[in-house]
């Protein structure tokens, strides 16, 4: 089974034929669901952890206990067995709503496994849904059969789902493998900082974004927790708060604290000190 689930995920990466049908469902996402509140109550911003493997749980352990009770609870479970089945179909609709939102941030070859993984998760809710109406007309073995194929294709949809998040990274704060520095670093001419203007740098292998304001140097990770975009591209709000190029996330550069989502992870912060006009950080929470 291994084997053939991995066989999946390899070929839910090569269908092209996902692209096009992809590509327009993340754009009518994007339109509907904006940067804001509803996206940030979606990715999981308010959270501090992405929200749709959280809501997953609820759908998946609802079916898989329906399956339970049909397979081994006898006459006396149907009515339990089919208020489960429904109690997933209610909780199927926050959980796509969270993934949807989270699909309209990819590209490339993760927004092809998403694609096919919302197909899977589709056919479940569809095959659920028939589960429940035979079940509530009494016709328990054609819901139960009907159960069974939905709970098939939530283990292709569940795997998929799994190797975007462990396989491919999707989700993950893309600077928890950072070796930043922990002593003082120097990473560039304090006379190559204009105020108010996000810089890059470079401290040993960690990329770094710079703004001089006020007098003083902050300076976070340039790489977005998000999705990877390098903030130094992005845009310098009031208040020092930067936002990112790719998906709007917005980063206190006082501290790294997430101002505005999707992102759902703080920014690396570094303190700074300027020795004989060189600018030098090191890892730690900024000083007043």
């Amino acid at each position: 089974m291994p084997i053939r689930l991995q066989a999946l995920a390899q070929r839910a990466e090569e269908l092209a034929i996902f692209d096009r049908p992809g590509t327009w469902l993340g754009r009518q996402v994007s339109r509907i669901v904006k940067p804001g509140p509803a996206k940030d109550a979606l990715s999981g911003t308010w959270l501090g952890h992405p929200l749709h493997p959280l809501l997953t749980d609820v759908p998946i352990g609802a079916w898989a206990s329906s399956l339970v009770l049909d397979l081994v609870g006898g006459n006396q479970t149907r009515r339990a067995a089919r208020m489960l089945v429904g109690v997933g179909l209610v909780s199927a609709a926050p959980t796509a709503a969270a993934g949807l939102s989270d699909f309209s941030d990819t590209s490339g070859v993760e927004r092809r496994v998403g694609a096919v993984h919302a197909t899977f998760n589709s056919v479940a809710l569809c095959l659920y849904a028939a589960s429940w109406l035979a079940r509530r007309r009494g016709r328990h073995s054609t819901g139960v059969a009907l159960g069974l194929g939905g709970g098939l294709a939530v283990v292709g949809g569940g795997f998929l789902g799994g190797h975007l998040a462990y396989g491919m990274g999707l989700g993950v704060d893309r600077t928890a493998f950072d070796q930043e520095p922990g002593e003082w670093t120097p990473v560039v001419e304090e006379s190559q900082l204009a105020e108010g203007q996000p810089t890059s740098a470079e401290a040993g292998d960690v990329p770094l974004v710079l703004v001089r304001q006020e007098g003083r140097v902050l300076a976070l990770a340039d790489t977005c927790t998000h999705r990877g975009g390098p903030l130094h591209q992005g845009e310098l709000e009031a208040d020092a708060v930067i936002v990112c190029p790719w998906h709007g996330s917005a980063f206190a550069m006082e501290d790294g604290e997430v101002v505005r989502g999707p992102a759902t992870a703080r920014q690396p912060a570094y303190q700074t000190r300027v020795i004989d006009g060189t600018v030098e950080v090191r890892l730690g929470q900024p000083s007043a």
